[in-house]
């Protein structure tokens, strides 16, 4: 559920809000509604000391019938409306609370004085904000009404609403990347969920393969296998295809890859049980993969992309893989399992494979919820990244600065590539020092899984895919992290 968001010359409701700027400096539309309150505003501004004007200061008035509303909130601008994009949607999410908590059904925003790019991030602001995950509420019958529309008016609306429009292609894909992270694991497993991406995609004009177990058995995926194997919900790998690139186009796809692991109890390396419902979560990187190519099709996006997903789920069973487990990967490189919960990197490493082998990539982006190593570093702030190259670091740090997604370059290093060397196989799916470094090692396993030549990039999105609120009461909450990333990568480098 989130609220429509409409641009126009003129709307009518209950509650208006007008822009504030430094120093208490109304705007021109504040200025009028001052001046049929009999100089209301100004005299409530002067009375509150701590609203100064700066963004996102918030005060809400009572207004005289005369002035057409009952009600307005005065919002701080600051000097924000000629600035940077981000800053409008923290402003905008900052505003929803507060239209939501006075108990209303539509606003207005005046917005007279206020450029069109700025409004329409103002409103991608709201829209992020407005997401509820409750379709698992029993829905009461004398609930109030929410707030479900706002209208922001302005001279410049039909300009405002075409910005918008893309923006809210991408903002629906994060709902729905959102959405599946939410989800819990008794509805959201491998082949629902496989289906639920052809389903999704397919009518946007994307093609969509599904493997099962039965053809990944046969093509030799031998590591994402072993991770399903001890659930009776057998492991999926889908492939997306959107192409929107001309004929003439040169080079491969670009390649979006995403794990898709969708409940980790650690298989027979089980994981404490406290806690362990977070993991309905790590599939998180799929779901932005799944995000991205629907935001790209929606918009008709004139690039050449592959998005892969694997999906499986890791449980402990009579069947479960092993520690002191040795697999054969679809890229034919042996793999000794010290750990059965390092379990994503195996997914991803036969995606990895398959991808390069059928579709011939020119660049690699991968998204994983892979390592609580990461989160050690980085907290829930920024997502690790390991690039291969300056050139591609270069082009996701300017991707998730104008997605607002912040993202923190990492190291790639040979140290790690030797730690992930195996005495009995070509590779261990933990390192040799533990514990230390655990991420590097983690983008080292991975690497080994990449052709020379080609450029990749291993984010880490273990501590983005979702807010952790005061532990050990709360809510965990999948923010679809990546969508708007990877949507901006491939628009700014590759259409």
């Amino acid at each position: 559920m989130s609220i429509s968001i409409k641009f126009s010359s003129k709307s009518a409701a209950d509650t208006a809000v007008v822009f504030i700027h430094t120093g208490n400096k109304l705007s021109p539309a504040a200025q009028d509604l001052d001046k049929k309150s009999g100089g209301l505003l100004k005299r409530a501004l002067e009375s509150a000391p701590k609203f100064t004007g700066k963004a996102g200061n918030a005060l809400t008035l009572a207004l005289p019938e005369k002035t057409g509303f009952q009600r307005v909130i005065c919002l701080g601008l600051g000097d924000l409306k000629d600035t940077a994009m981000p800053e409008a949607e923290k402003l905008g999410g900052n505003l929803f609370p507060v239209l939501e908590s006075a108990d209303i059904q539509k606003a207005v925003i005046l917005a007279d004085d206020v450029n069109s790019e700025f409004l329409a991030h103002l409103a991608a602001g709201l829209k992020l904000r407005s997401y509820k995950f409750d379709r698992y509420k029993s829905k009461k019958k004398d609930a109030p009404k929410p707030l479900s529309e706002i209208t922001i008016v302005t001279p410049a609306h039909k300009q405002a609403a075409g910005l918008f429009t893309d923006l809210n292609h991408t903002l629906k894909s994060v709902f729905i990347a959102r959405d599946l992270v939410n989800m819990p694991p008794n509805d959201l497993y491998p082949a629902w969920y496989a289906d639920f991406i052809k389903k999704e995609l397919t009518p946007l004009g994307v093609s969509v393969e599904i493997l099962d177990e039965k053809k990944m058995k046969t093509l030799g995926m031998g590591a994402i296998l072993a991770v399903g194997m001890g659930s009776s919900r057998k492991p999926r790998m889908v492939i997306m295809r959107w192409n929107g690139a001309s004929k003439k186009s040169k080079g491969g796809p670009v390649a979006l890859v995403g794990k898709g692991v969708t409940f980790d109890t650690g298989g027979i390396s089980l994981k404490p049980g406290e806690a362990m419902d977070e993991m309905k979560m790590d599939m998180g990187g799929s779901a932005a993969v799944v995000g991205a190519i629907r935001a790209l099709a929606l918009r008709k996006s004139k690039a050449d992309v592959v998005g892969i997903v694997g999906l499986a789920e890791n449980m402990p069973s009579d069947e479960a893989y092993r520690p002191g487990d040795i697999l054969t990967s679809y890229a034919g490189k042996t793999i000794e399992v010290l750990n059965t919960d390092a379990e994503g990197r195996l997914v991803l490493a036969d995606c990895l494979g398959y991808l390069q082998d059928k579709y011939k990539p020119r660049v690699i982006v991968d998204l994983a919820t892979l390592t609580g190593a990461i989160m050690v570093a980085l907290g829930h702030e920024y997502a690790g990244t390991f690039a291969t190259t300056d050139d591609l670091w270069k082009k996701l740090e300017g991707a998730g600065t104008a997605a607002s997604e912040k993202i923190w370059r990492m190291p790639l290093d040979e140290t790690w590539l030797k730690d992930v060397e195996s005495d009995v196989a070509d590779v261990r799916n933990t390192s040799k020092s533990g514990r230390l470094g655990g991420s590097c090692s983690a983008a080292a396993f991975l690497q080994n899984f990449v052709e020379d030549g080609i450029p990749w990039a291993h984010i880490d999105i273990a501590g983005t895919a979702w807010i952790k609120k005061d532990r050990p009461t709360v809510p965990r909450f999948g923010t679809g992290f990546g969508v708007r990333l990877l949507e901006r990568f491939v628009a700014e480098n590759y259409e």
